[in-house]
């Protein structure tokens, strides 16, 4: 492969708040890298700029006011399969950066980072097209040997994925129980274990997690 920064390097950077792509903007200009920045504030600006631009290197916050980057990192790759994205978020890296990899992300930053690791991060995207931090590396080899460690929901047993499924469908005890032909304490028994099993405190939590792993 190429190094990008022996051409020129189309930069997208996708933000809400103006502020933080500015900083990007100023590190990345630090760099003296010969390149054009576009500039999203939303993810339907986003997918505008990738659809209209031969973008290289897109720079993308996890959350907007307009949803979740993690929906669109499909999209993304589909209308430009050769497009390395960079999840550039202040959510928490240890349990979220997996699920964007596996996503399409090439690869996921922390805003906690110093000005060091960011330019550090950014370059590794230029010349490599991915950048793995050390808390991702390890959560990799992790998940290698236990797939549970990117999909909790393998903790489960038959029976409680399908009860946990029915959760989230807005069955209720009774429901269940009646489904399933057993008791409502039964019902409940595997709700507590589900949960516990999960690490989660409601129904909200569960649905999200079935999103996710489905």
């Amino acid at each position: 492969m190429t190094p990008l920064e022996s051409k020129s390097i189309n930069f997208l950077l996708a933000d809400d708040h103006s502020l933080i792509r500015q900083g990007v903007v100023f590190i990345i200009e630090e760099m003296e890298l010969d390149c054009e920045i576009y500039q999203a504030s939303n993810l339907h600006q986003t997918l505008e700029f990738i659809n209209k631009f031969p973008i290289d290197i897109a720079i993308i916050d996890a959350n907007f006011p307009d949803g979740n980057s993690l929906n669109v990192l499909p999209e993304i790759k589909k209308i430009s399969p050769d497009t390395k994205i960079l999840i550039f978020t202040g959510i928490d890296e240890g349990p979220q950066s997996l699920k964007y990899l596996t996503a399409g992300a090439n690869g996921f930053l922390s805003k906690m980072n110093d000005e060091e690791e960011i330019k550090n991060a950014i370059l590794k995207m230029v010349n490599s097209g991915a950048y793995i931090s050390p808390i991702t590396q390890a959560l990799l080899i992790d998940s290698i040997r236990n797939p549970a460690v990117s999909n909790p929901l393998l903790l489960l047993t038959e029976r409680e994925l399908q009860i946990a499924k029915m959760y989230a469908e807005g069955q209720g005890n009774l429901e269940i129980a009646n489904s399933l032909d057993v008791k409502q304490n039964t019902v409940s028994t595997l709700k507590k274990r589900i949960f516990d099993k999960l690490e989660i405190e409601n129904i909200v939590e569960l649905i999200e997690l079935i999103k996710d792993h489905q």
